[in-house]
């Protein structure tokens, strides 16, 4: 998968959610497949561009909920599996 491809995935993620991230980047990361900033980044380790597309629905909309929920909560969570469904494997 290219970047500009995972971008436009994202973003149809982003609309579901109904959030809108300020940034989006895709880039090397060393520790992590994703982060989320307060200010509404989202960065997205290339390693992902290689990965299924339930991994990168998992990690995707991981973050978009941060933008949402900062935490880790029960809110989260629960939407988390609401999107994702019980087996992780989200559908846009």
């Amino acid at each position: 998968m290219k970047p500009e491809e995972m971008k436009q995935e994202i973003l149809l993620w982003a609309e579901k959610i109904r959030v809108k991230p300020k940034e989006i980047h895709i880039r090397k990361m060393k520790r992590k497949w994703a982060s989320c900033s307060s200010h509404g980044r989202l960065t997205f380790d290339t390693a992902l561009l290689d990965e299924p597309a339930e991994k990168r629905a998992e990690v995707i909309v991981h973050e978009l909920l941060h933008l949402k929920y900062p935490n880790h909560g029960k809110m989260f969570n629960a939407l988390l599996k609401s999107y994702l469904g019980k087996n992780g494997e989200g559908r846009i």
